[in-house]
């Protein structure tokens, strides 16, 4: 049974809420800040990772609220997207209920380097919304919106950044709009996490609900301060917190 926080305890949530929903929003790096933050004030990992979800959702509404000019038109294809990875995150959700996270804790540093890479990488394409995408590239690019929302039910850490690069692909589109259209529809994909979370394990909600405060007024920040901050700033930065990242699940995996 876990004790009601202290109210020291509620504004050091709201204000690493905060933190991380900036992160989230701008970064797609809610989980450098969000998941320390829990465990913390005395959290358990599995009780983490779930609880995560119950404030992440607030951090996605925030970063749409402050998103909504970048996404004015996009809806259908925020949708479209959404259906993929929802399904993903479905299935990511059962496997953790099923299995325990540390079978994938010793690949995650991997990842997340890998993730880094591919947003520098992705940094170099030169968008061009009149190309037409051949049927096999839509596959392809179907296939791995549903297989990182597995991951994102599953573990989580840097899914956005992997969103954020397929999407970079699909849509042909700015790196602030596709970064809207990321956090659009990492919303739906945290609301199906949390919906079966809800009924299926624990969310401590008196932990959950202070962040979630927090995370939905860092939501609604990063919008705005990636409007304010070259594309190719926003890149590196993310870059760079993947590998802080990925350093600290390594250590926590390997030593």
């Amino acid at each position: 049974m876990f004790a009601i926080p202290s109210f020291g305890t509620i504004f050091y949530l709201i204000a690493g809420g905060v933190v991380a929903g900036i992160l989230a929003s701008a970064a797609s790096f809610a989980s450098l800040a969000s998941y320390p933050l829990l465990l913390s004030v005395g959290v358990p990992p599995v009780l983490a990772n779930v609880t995560n979800d119950g404030a992440l959702i607030w951090g996605s509404l925030g970063s749409i609220l402050g998103s909504l000019r970048e996404l004015h038109g996009y809806w259908r294809q925020v949708l479209y997207y959404a259906f993929f990875t929802v399904i993903g995150s479905a299935i990511g959700c059962w496997l953790l209920l099923a299995f325990p996270s540390s079978i994938f804790e010793k690949v995650v540093p991997f990842f997340i380097l890998i993730a880094g890479s591919l947003v520098l990488v992705s940094g170099k394409h030169h968008p061009n919304p009149q190309r037409q995408h051949t049927v096999w590239e839509q596959v392809f690019y179907t296939i791995c919106l549903v297989l990182v929302g597995i991951y994102a039910g599953y573990f989580g850490a840097a899914s956005g950044i992997v969103v954020l690069v397929l999407l970079t692909y699909l849509t042909e589109e700015k790196f602030i709009v596709v970064n809207a259209l990321k956090n659009a529809v990492g919303a739906f994909t945290n609301l199906a996490a949390l919906l079966i979370y809800a009924f299926t394990s624990h969310i401590l909600w008196w932990d959950a609900i202070p962040m979630a405060i927090g995370m939905f007024i860092g939501g609604y920040l990063g919008p705005i301060v990636v409007r304010h901050v070259s594309a190719k700033l926003m890149r590196w930065i993310i870059a760079i917190l993947a590998v802080t990242q990925a350093l600290i699940y390594f250590k926590q995996a390997y030593f």
